[in-house]
């Protein structure tokens, strides 16, 4: 029962992520210890599931998933959303309070980018390669200005693949890519709605896009490991461009919604009230970044006594 709570409240951690803009459900996973686990999770749904889902095979199709793991997760991530969007609005949150609010994710980040370094006993040239490859491209993603995309079938399957991969990835927030892609209004309004003529090919797209990204970042984590990380790490630093709490931020309106599409950091001016919040803030973001990791040592020492 202990277990199951706690993995309740990682996904609750994820769905509040989910909620800031420029903060993807894939960087709190990554910071909590359980992104190869959810991504392996994810992958069980293949096609042997598949076959045993046909021929009503209820104990392959219970016991071939994480659903011990998954069910209290995406539970946990549910209620977040439900919360953060409906008792304690953070979108709004975030257009009246900003600064305070992103110095607390400012500094979950931060600090879970230094523990990741840390992991690594040594630091090889090719790390360095693969760091600076991941941080340019991930600043190229988190620049790019919107663009004119048409509304056509293909294109609405190809931006439900293309944000239900970036949600995977670690520092790169799905929505984000539907801003760039010019489909954040056309999918939420049709979520709204009921559009099915949007909302199916945009499915279809999400769900490709997750069986076949999810094998491919399980390949990854269990053949290249190292590299792979490491270029998560590197998506996470460029993260910290959109997230450093002081910018100077340009939003658009969706249907009477608020959305940022691009952001330049600057420097704070005279220290005042809400800059010591900020600080505030930002040092229990990297405290709770101590204790989770604490926490995870200390089981990891139970189990192996």
């Amino acid at each position: 029962m202990k277990k199951t709570l706690l993995t309740a409240l990682k996904g609750f951690c994820m769905g509040s992520a989910d909620v800031i803009p420029g903060v993807s459900g894939g960087t709190m996973a990554f910071i909590l210890g359980i992104y190869q686990r959810l991504i392996d999770a994810i992958r069980s749904f293949d096609l042997v599931w598949l076959q045993a889902l046909l021929r009503l095979d209820g104990n392959v199709i219970i016991r071939r998933p994480d659903l011990g793991f998954l069910l209290p997760l995406f539970t946990g991530i549910v209620l977040a959303l439900l919360f953060f969007t409906r008792v304690v609005p953070v979108p709004r949150l975030l257009e009246v309070y900003p600064e305070p609010v992103y110095s607390l994710f400012f500094g979950l980040i931060l600090a879970s980018i230094a523990y990741l370094f840390r992991g690594f006993d040594h630091w090889r040239a090719r790390d360095s390669l693969v760091l600076v490859t991941g941080i340019v491209l991930g600043w190229l993603v988190f620049t790019l200005i919107p663009v004119e995309t048409p509304d056509a079938t293909w294109f609405l399957f190809l931006s439900g693949a293309l944000a239900i991969c970036a949600m995977l990835l670690p520092g790169i927030s799905g929505s984000f890519i539907l801003l760039i892609l010019k489909k954040y209004s056309t999918v939420f309004t049709a979520i709204g709605y009921f559009n099915m003529a949007v909302l199916l090919p945009f499915a279809l797209g999400a769900v490709t896009g997750l069986a076949v990204f999810s094998r491919v970042l399980s390949l990854l984590l269990h053949r290249c490991y190292r590299a792979t990380v490491v270029f998560i790490i590197g998506l996470l630093v460029a993260s910290l461009w959109v997230i450093w709490p002081y910018q100077q931020r340009l939003y658009e309106s969706f249907d009477g919604r608020r959305k940022l599409i691009a952001s330049t950091p600057v420097l704070p001016s005279a220290p005042d009230a809400t800059f010591w919040l900020c600080v505030i803030l930002f040092l229990t973001g990297c405290l709770a970044v101590y204790v989770i990791h604490r926490l995870a040592r200390e089981k990891t020492v139970r189990g192996e006594e």
